[in-house]
């Protein structure tokens, strides 16, 4: 099995920038795209647990002003041969001192890269101490 195929990763990485511009601009649409259609995609959100398309999108149409505005800290990808490959992702929320991550599973479709699974979650804020200089 090949880790990192060049040609994966850059497919892969320009649908994580296609999805993070997405998000920041409340396009559901592309964000819907950019999911599985079909009921085996899994969402796990901050708060939320979302199965299938039909509950992402629900979802994605229900939340009012999109996702927060976040400031993205690091992205890693790896791909895994040419046919899947891994997003993670930490980001900052503005106003905000928690880190979030986030992490996505991207297939290769017919049509296209799909995300199959999705993980968002928030750390706990740690004391000042603890933080580490961004």
């Amino acid at each position: 099995m090949e880790l990192n195929n060049p040609e994966t990763l850059r497919q892969v990485e320009a649908c994580s920038d296609l999805y993070e511009r997405a998000l920041a601009e409340n396009d559901v649409q592309v964000l819907d795209d950019l999911f599985w259609n079909g009921p085996e995609v899994v969402r796990y959100g901050v708060g939320e647990n979302l199965y299938g398309a039909e509950e992402i999108a629900a979802f994605r149409r229900s939340r009012k002003g999109g996702s927060p505005p976040r400031r993205n800290l690091r992205r890693t990808i790896t791909a895994i041969g040419t046919e899947s490959a891994v997003v993670s992702l930490e980001f900052q929320r503005e106003g905000s001192d928690r880190i979030g991550r986030q992490m996505q599973t991207w297939i290769r479709a017919d049509n296209g890269w799909k995300i199959l699974a999705a993980h968002v979650s928030l750390m706990a804020a740690r004391p000042e101490t603890e933080r580490p200089a961004l």
